[in-house]
């Protein structure tokens, strides 16, 4: 067997991704208040870039004040002239500006806190209405049971209840019954409806709290009798049939309803009526949602005949390169090393920042254009008239990837004479129809909204009939395509919807 040494060659291909086709791509993606930040830390990174003014401030020349005679100073008329009561000084004191700053909003929890710690309880009582308050959900549900909400506060005093108690009273176990009352005085509070362990509690609860107000409107006083309550309550039709009859009336079945209590079916839907206008998500009004606005990116006006595409991107920083540190530059012979590596890089990225800036624009602009040219007929007559539109249509008309119009339409808005809407707005699928042309799923939908909001209540319109309008049309589309459109619209079945 021989030994030695070898040598031989291997071709290997690899393809790398240049870093800054990355950085192109983020830039297509984000919406126009991201891009404005992005480009802002830019202009603080790069000494290359730096913002192009539109106008150039004149420099005023400074005035010597001049010296004023020497005389006594009356500080009093000087220090209370202009002020009101409260201290203002509108007319000579140059007010300051502060940015809004986002501050901690108050949430549900915080709600109820405030409304039970007004109440005289004992630290022991408190701690089971806090427990109580923190396992109710965003809704204003209660999570747990209410004996596991008893369970794991008596394993707290069982593990802590030395540290937390002074008396052996303080740390006696609570019992079911504790936790039952102290439920019901939460459920007493507002907003009416809360701490409900199902949509008929709380329900109930909202009714029991309309008519207490009624009662106390008539007496004038708070102190309601439990019996005169409960006599109240009875007397109410909504009342009776929310607590006796939850399951029918959920499923819109007036006619059994009416048959056990002898009424007519249509005392029935006008009770049913009353509980649809209560709040099935009573904690919802007190949950902690951040205000969301929307910028749009783009904006379609009509001028004359046309519709024209704008960009809204006047707040952001226009970009150009520093022509200080160009100059700097050019001395090439000055810098070597790592000084040379450093002004080259930020050279560089500066001039391909403000290229990829302009291609952004370009390629939003070129797709925009596309959509309005596509769907003409939206923007004249309404969202039935929108067409089929997918991203490989737009991709091959602009001469672009299909995932490069993807980046482009996903988390824009535009603005438009029919509303802000975002760009994915425009692409849905389409159904043939009898003539040969294609008819946008979206437009379908708001046909069927159209119908259901005409229909006669008395005898709404089934899928089937649904589906023989549409047919008529010359829209060809299924009952199941029907029934499918007509789930994500929200709209109950024909039997759902009709009335007495």
């Amino acid at each position: 067997m021989k030994t030695g040494l070898y040598q031989g060659t291997q071709l290997k291909q690899e393809m790398k991704i240049n870093p800054r086709l990355y950085q192109a791509m983020d830039l297509l993606y984000m919406p126009l208040l991201d891009l404005q930040q992005h480009l802002k830390q830019e202009l603080l990174n790069n000494p290359f870039l730096e913002m192009a003014e539109d106008t150039e401030t004149e420099e005023t020349p400074e005035v010597e004040p001049e010296k004023e005679a020497e005389e006594e100073i009356d500080w009093e008329e000087i220090l209370l002239n202009g002020f009101e009561a409260g201290g203002r000084r509108e007319e000579y004191e140059e007010r300051e500006y502060f940015e809004p700053v986002s501050v901690a909003t108050r949430d549900l929890a915080d709600h109820l806190h405030d409304q039970l710690t007004l109440l005289r309880f004992s630290p022991r009582q408190l701690l089971l209405g806090e427990e109580i308050i923190g396992n109710i959900s965003d809704e204003g549900y209660l999570e747990c049971p209410i004996d596991e909400v008893v369970r794991l506060l008596n394993d707290f005093l069982a593990d802590q209840g030395s540290e937390w108690g002074e008396t052996a009273a303080e740390r006696q176990p609570y019992s079911l019954a504790e936790a039952e009352e102290m439920l019901r005085v939460i459920q007493g509070f507002d907003p009416a409806g809360i701490v409900a362990r199902d949509l008929r509690e709380c329900i109930l609860l909202q009714l029991k709290d309309a008519v207490g107000q009624d009662i106390a409107l008539v007496t004038g006083s708070n102190d309601i009798p439990p019996e005169d309550l409960d006599a109240a309550l009875n007397d109410r039709l909504c009342y009776r049939i929310a607590r006796d009859y939850f399951d029918q009336l959920i499923n819109h079945r007036w006619s059994e309803i009416s048959k056990e209590l002898s009424i007519t079916p249509r005392d029935v839907q006008d009770a049913a009526d009353d509980i649809a206008k209560l709040d099935p998500k009573p904690g919802l009004k007190y949950g902690n949602h951040g205000d969301n606005y929307i910028t749009p990116d783009l904006v379609v006006d009509k001028v004359g005949e046309d519709y024209l595409v704008f960009l809204n991107d006047t707040n952001l920083p226009r970009l150009k390169l520093s022509k200080t540190y160009r100059d700097i530059a050019k001395d090439k012979k000055k810098f070597a090393g790592e000084n040379k590596e450093f002004i080259s890089n930020k050279l560089n990225s500066a001039n391909w920042m403000i290229q990829a800036i302009e291609q952004r624009r370009q390629t939003m602009l070129k797709v925009m254009n596309f959509i309005v040219d596509r769907q003409r007929d939206f923007f004249e007559k309404g969202v039935q008239y929108l067409k089929p539109l997918t991203l490989r249509e737009v991709a091959e008309v602009i001469d672009m990837h299909e995932s490069t119009v993807s980046r482009v339409t996903n988390e824009k808005f535009v603005q438009t004479p029919r509303g802000v809407l975002p760009l994915k707005f425009f692409f849905s699928s389409g159904l043939s129809t009898t003539s040969g042309e294609e008819v946008s799923a979206r437009g379908i939908k708001a046909q069927i909204q159209k119908l259901v909001s005409e229909e006669n209540p008395a005898k709404p319109l089934t899928d089937q009939a649904i589906v023989n309008i549409l047919k008529k049309e010359g829209i060809q589309i299924a009952r199941r395509t029907v029934a499918k459109y007509r789930d994500q619209l929200g709209i109950l079945s024909a039997r759902m919807r009709k009335r007495v």
